[in-house]
Parts: structure tokens; C-alpha cells; sequence
């Protein structure tokens, strides 16, 4: 048996053959021609031939991916249309007297290393997408066509890498997962591959031979674990995994697409929480309306100096981009308490969990919210992203976060920056912030309760202490009308009320949120479908009566 280990894009357990993807990369030669006019001819009708092919694909992802997932393919006839890209190809022909398809060849060398070259990690993964678009125009001068997976069976792909083209293009009855040995977990082939859920890890050192070609393998997309030809123990425990998956797919199957509704007729906004891009995977795999709380600090705790503003941007962007025009709210970073930052250097505090924390940092320094709240403006105009800003306890607050707010989108006009309209709301964590909360809400667009801080407050007991254990308790009947006060407050001010805190998944509350009004509950996703299921089943008005 052989082991190797990848990066996983997306979950699940796969078992069956491996199938090496060979691109088949065109090969290119050098000739001489004297006609160079015909040759660009030649190129201007293969480049017009792949604009068409690149409709093709775009319409057949909107459909498999959403509109915004499919965006890509609209970007790569836009890259067919840049006037460097051409003029360097046409350039080629008649300086050099070259056949058109050694010019393709070279250009797309030339501008893959130059890419490949910058600093930006966006614009790094912009190399891929010029040789994929390269690679089509060879393949039409050419005269060949993409043959797809020839198998019989389904297949485990391997291959150095995947274009958007062809992970959209794979025949997905034929395709268990997919493997290679390259790529970005940022990338456009990730996002796609992650919203058409086939199990996938990159980054995996493994052969592209025969010594793996057509093995019995296992791909473990959980633990981003590979196993070529697996012994007796590891594919029995592999096969229970996949059985225990199947019956989660198969509760799936039974739920997903059904609108989170009661018997009453109450919608109820059922979100996932999220910590990183990798997360993305199972908010879709569980077929979350939304993200209700994406932690952007840790975007700050992975790094050993502040994160920049282009950095957030991309990570903010792809989180809107895969979700697809669904809400995605993320929380203004929550550094401080429990969640140290060294580069911070905060000051040492006996009781962190009072001190400088969350927007506390945020108004004392304002510089580090700028970054971050231009990143999250520009990222609005790509999706449906929401703000929420933690650990609010007055109206003065709110007031300065939204003279800061303008200030940003005063630079961003300035700098003619293109940014968004996001929705702009506040957690409800302290017992100051819900016996004010009807003032709060004539200020904001919503309101999310953390009922893992608001409860340690109202009891005054340090939920990081577990000799407290005992007297932490959630269902508190002070921690329980906090919430009922809140939400109401928010309805008179014609704002939602949703919760985000871990007692958002507590199956023994769902009822009784349905009861008190909680518009939304946002949960991890392997909490979506049961909380789903209980949503489905509830009549609010018989349990009010009751």
C-alpha cells in the first residue's frame, strides 16, 4: 500500500481506479512560412473558434455552478481579446516569419512566466488561465479535440493540474474524484470543483505512470489522504467511512433544496459559520442558504504580520464568488480574549475577556480597520457579503464605525475603486448591547446574537475555565430572555434577529427560537440538515399554545 497526502478542496471518501489525465499538451513546432498574412488569418479564425467554445463553456457552468463561478469563462475571452496578447502573437508571425501556432506557443510562455513571476497570488494563478486559453487556440489550428475521460467504469482522475475548462467538461457520471499534483485551494478549478462537489485534493506528490494508472485507490478527502492499493484493514475502515457519508448524502438527497419553512408558513434563514476558505466545501455540501459569521480573524491569526488589504480582498472576493449571490456576513476581525495575535502586541491584561478586543482594537486603531474594511467594501461588489462588528455595548459605537464606514468609501470614490452596498449589522454579546438593543437597532440592518460570550457575561462566568464548568449554563433562563428581547426589539425596528453563537445548534432550542421570532440560525454546517429537519417539522403557532 502507498501513501500520499494532498490539500483537500473538497470532502468525501472515493474508492475506485485511478485514471491518469495526460493534458496531451500540443506540441509545437517551429516552421517557416512566407505568407504571414495567411497565418494570421489562421489565428484570428481559431481565436474566433475558441470565443465560441468559451460561450459554450459558460452557459454550461451557469447552469452546473452559478453565475458567478462561471464568471471565469467570461475573463478568458476577455484575455482572448487583450491587445498584448495579441499583438505579441501577430508580432511573432511576421517579425519572425513563424507559423501561428509557434507564435500561440511562445506568447504563452512568455506571459505564464511573467505571471508566474509577480508577487500577487492572484494574479500568479492568471499564468493557468493563459495557458489554458493558449492551449485551446493550438488545439483548433491543430485540428485536434478534447477527448475527455475514456473509461468505462468511474474513475479517479490524477493530473499535474486541472483548467476551469476541463474540470467543467469532465463528465461527472464518469469522475468519483479528482487528484493533482498542482494547483491553488484559491484558485478558480478549486472554487468549481468545491460548488460541483466531486471529492478533490491538490498538491499531491504522487506519479503520473503507469506505477499508480488503473490501481485500486482510496481517496480520503477528509483527512486529504490518498491510499494506492490499500490493504484488507484500511479499505474495510475506508468502506465504513463511505457508507456513513452515503447516509449522510442520502439525508441530503431528502432535504436539499427544500426551503427551511415551518408547517406555519415561518421562514427561517439557516446559515453556516465558517473560519477560512477551506470551510466553503461543507457550507455547500450541506446545503447552507448562506454564511450567518465568516471569522475573518483568522486571516489574521494564520499570519505573522498584518494581512494586507489586497490579501483580504482575494479571500473576501473568492467567499463571495463561490457562494453565488447568497448572503455572506463576515465579522470584523475578533482579536483579543481568548484569541492572541503576537504581531498585535497587546498589552498584557489579567482579565482579557473585559479588555481590548474586537471593535474595541478596531476604534483604537484605525489604520488596521481601514485595511480591512476597504478589502471588504472592494469584495461587495463580487457577491452579497454583509458586515457584522462584534462586542458592541453602546449607540457611540455604532455611530463611529459609520463615520469610519464613510470615510473609507469618501477614499474608495476618490480612487475611483469599485465597491459594493453590503449590509451592515451588529452581534449582540454583552448585556449592555440587548437592554439597548431597541436603540441599537434604529442604527443597523440586523442583529446576531453570540450566545457563547453573551452567556458567560450575563452569568459572569469565564467560559475558557473549566473548573466553572458547572455553573456555564446556556439555557439560563436570563441568557433565554436576553435573546427573546432581542429579537423583539429588532422586529419593531423592522431589522432580522438571527443567532450565530453555538446555541444556535442546540436541536433542544430550535423550537423555542421558532417560538421567540429568531429569523435566523447560524450553525457549523454539519448542523444545517438537522436543524432543517426540526424546522420542517415545527408549527409555531400549536407550540405557542401549548
Amino acid at each position: 500500500m502507498q501513501i500520499f497526502h494532498g490539500k483537500s478542496v473538497f470532502g468525501g471518501i472515493a474508492i475506485g481506479k485511478i485514471k491518469v489525465y495526460q493534458k496531451g499538451r500540443q506540441q509545437v513546432k517551429r516552421i517557416r512560412v512566407e505568407d504571414t498574412d495567411r497565418e494570421q488569418e489562421r489565428y484570428e479564425e481559431a481565436k474566433q473558434e475558441a470565443v465560441r467554445q468559451l460561450k459554450g463553456l459558460y452557459d454550461k457552468a451557469v447552469k452546473e455552478v452559478g453565475e458567478a463561478n462561471a464568471a471565469i469563462f467570461e475573463i478568458h475571452q476577455m484575455m482572448l481579446e487583450d491587445d498584448d496578447y495579441n499583438e505579441s502573437v501577430e508580432n511573432i508571425i511576421h517579425t519572425q516569419k513563424v507559423n501561428a501556432e509557434y507564435a500561440v506557443g511562445m506568447t504563452s510562455d512568455n506571459f505564464s512566466q511573467m505571471f508566474s513571476a509577480m508577487d500577487d497570488e492572484y494574479m500568479r494563478e492568471r499564468a493557468a488561465d493563459v495557458k489554458d486559453i493558449s492551449e485551446r487556440i493550438l488545439s483548433i489550428l491543430n485540428g485536434s479535440a478534447n477527448t475527455g475521460v475514456d473509461s468505462d467504469e468511474p474513475v479517479i482522475i490524477l493530473a499535474d493540474d486541472l483548467a476551469p475548462s476541463e474540470t467543467v467538461q469532465l463528465d461527472k457520471d464518469k469522475i468519483l474524484s479528482f487528484v493533482t499534483v498542482h494547483g491553488s485551494v484559491n484558485s478558480h478549478t478549486a472554487i468549481l470543483a468545491r460548488t460541483m462537489g466531486i471529492p478533490a485534493l491538490i498538491g499531491t506528490e504522487m506519479p503520473l505512470d503507469e506505477t499508480v494508472d488503473g490501481k485500486l485507490t482510496v481517496v480520503d478527502g477528509i483527512k486529504g489522504c490518498i491510499y494506492v492499493e490499500p490493504d484488507e484493514e484500511t479499505l474495510s475502515q475506508m468502506q465504513e467511512k463511505q457508507k456513513k457519508e452515503a447516509e449522510k448524502k442520502e439525508l441530503l438527497k431528502q432535504l436539499k433544496g427544500k426551503e427551511n419553512i415551518t408547517l406555519d408558513g415561518k421562514r427561517i434563514m439557516l446559515y453556516a459559520n465558517i473560519g477560512n476558505i477551506k470551510d466553503l466545501a461543507m457550507v455547500i455540501k450541506n446545503d447552507a442558504g448562506g454564511i450567518g459569521l465568516f471569522r475573518s480573524e483568522f486571516i489574521y491569526l494564520e499570519k505573522e504580520d498584518f494581512p494586507t488589504e489586497e490579501e483580504q480582498f482575494q479571500i473576501y472576493r473568492t467567499v463571495a464568488e463561490t457562494m453565488a449571490g447568497k448572503r455572506v456576513i463576515i465579522r470584523t476581525l475578533d482579536i483579543g480574549a481568548d484569541k492572541q495575535c503576537d504581531y498585535f502586541k497587546l498589552a498584557h491584561e489579567e482579565n482579557p475577556a473585559m479588555g481590548v478586543r474586537a471593535i474595541r482594537i478596531c476604534l483604537t486603531r484605525e489604520d488596521v480597520f481601514k485595511t480591512q474594511l476597504r478589502a471588504l467594501f472592494r469584495a461587495s461588489a463580487y457577491g452579497k457579503i454583509a458586515i457584522m462588528y462584534p462586542m458592541i455595548t453602546s449607540v457611540w459605537e455604532v455611530k463611529r464605525i459609520q463615520e469610519i464606514v464613510s470615510e473609507v468609501c469618501a477614499e474608495l470614490d476618490m480612487q475611483n475603486i469599485e465597491y459594493g452596498n453590503p449590509e451592515q449589522g451588529i452581534m449582540i454579546e454583552t448585556p449592555a448591547a440587548v437592554m439597548v438593543s431597541d436603540e441599537l437597532a434604529k442604527h443597523v440592518d440586523f442583529f446576531s446574537i453570540g450566545t457563547n460570550d453573551l452567556t458567560q457575561y450575563t452569568l459572569a462566568v469565564d467560559r475558557q475555565n473549566p473548573k466553572l464548568d458547572m455553573f456555564y449554563d446556556a439555557h439560563h433562563p436570563a441568557v433565554l430572555r436576553m435573546i427573546k428581547m432581542v429579537v423583539e426589539n429588532a422586529h419593531q425596528a423592522g431589522i432580522w434577529a438571527g443567532i450565530c453563537g453555538e446555541l444556535g445548534a442546540d436541536t433542544e432550542l430550535t423550537k423555542d427560537f421558532l417560538k421567540m421570532g429568531v429569523d435566523e440560525l447560524s450553525v457549523s454546517p454539519g448542523s444545517i440538515l438537522p436543524l432543517r429537519k426540526i424546522i420542517l417539522e415545527t408549527d409555531t403557532q400549536k407550540e405557542e399554545a401549548e
